[in-house]
């Protein structure tokens, strides 16, 4: 059997003074696989979120993401193999609203010289490699790539978010709700875009989302809770 790129195992996560929030006694992302996990409430998706890109550590078991023993780490060396291995986009995209476009892209650069390197090996530069993603994403005016983040519409904050994640070609994409402001037809038209970028980068993603509808475009689909079987009413 193949490395998987995350591998979890026993992993469980409580809140001080809480009842159990995740106990998953195993799960596996392939390398190059797309996953769509159902995300529903109380499920305990922004915990582990938290988990696998090593912002809290379980009360118990283990998270491998490339073989690393994420629990083994003190918390900067956690914060740091994130931003060297793991892009995001959060469903409320969190771009810089004072930097431009192509700015906001490249700041994942700026701390990760792993991502710089990679960037500028495939594009000749890390600019070039920002202008290449966001044009593969349908943002290839120059004037959009100079704009402020915060004037941008929905659909194009998305886009930016995405060039973000994917640029210096991390091995996990982990996005988290991002098509919610989206209408049916924007959602799977974004969704493509992403699985053609993920297999260019050859980065696995793992989509977190509450909307089963997009599940038959993925490799695989899973419910968080299913999954994990602590499951509660209540999302924390």
């Amino acid at each position: 059997m193949t490395q998987a790129l995350i591998e979890l195992s026993g992993l469980g996560f409580a809140w001080p003074g809480h009842a159990p929030l995740l106990d998953i006694p195993a799960f596996r992302l392939e390398p190059g696989e797309t996953l769509f996990l159902k995300g529903p409430s109380g499920s305990g998706k922004t915990t582990l979120l938290g988990l696998l890109g090593g912002v809290q550590k379980p009360d118990r078991g283990s998270i491998r993401l490339l073989g690393q023993e994420l629990t083994a780490l003190s918390a900067g060396a956690r914060d740091r193999f994130r931003v060297d291995h793991t892009g995001y986009i959060f469903q409320q995209f969190n771009l810089l609203p004072f930097l431009s476009v192509r700015e906001n892209v490249e700041l994942p650069c700026h701390f990760s010289r792993l991502r710089a390197a990679r960037a500028t090996q495939r594009h000749g530069s890390v600019d070039h490699a920002a202008t290449a993603l966001l044009a593969h994403l349908g943002l290839k005016d120059p004037q959009v790539l100079s704009r402020r983040a915060d004037a941008l519409s929905i659909g194009q904050q998305q886009r930016v978010a995405a060039a973000r994640a994917l640029i210096g070609q991390p091995e996990l994409v982990i996005a988290d709700e991002p098509t919610s402001a989206l209408d049916a037809d924007a959602r799977e038209a974004f969704i493509k875009l992403l699985f053609a970028e993920c297999r260019e980068a050859g980065a696995s993603l793992l989509f977190v989302s509450h909307d089963q509808s997009l599940a038959p475009l993925f490799d695989r689909n899973l419910s968080l809770a299913e999954l994990n079987r602590a499951a509660v009413a209540t999302e924390v």
